[in-house]
């Protein structure tokens, strides 16, 4: 039986209370493609590391 490797996926709530916005607004980074997700039937499961990495990234250039 081949492994599976040992990664903890979140639900879109988890995501979205982890990064403080709306679930719609989570939504749309997965349709858009700048957050990594799985479907499962109808719902969508993010890995925490790509969450992880998400938040290190700057979001926007300011000054």
């Amino acid at each position: 039986m081949p492994e599976v490797p040992d990664v903890k996926f979140l639900t879109v709530a988890e995501v979205a209370e982890l990064m403080r916005v709306s679930k719609m607004t989570v939504y749309r980074l997965v349709h858009a493609g700048e957050l990594p997700a799985i479907r499962f039937g109808r719902s969508f499961r993010v890995p925490e590391s790509a969450v992880a990495e998400a938040l290190q990234r700057p979001i926007a250039d300011v000054g």
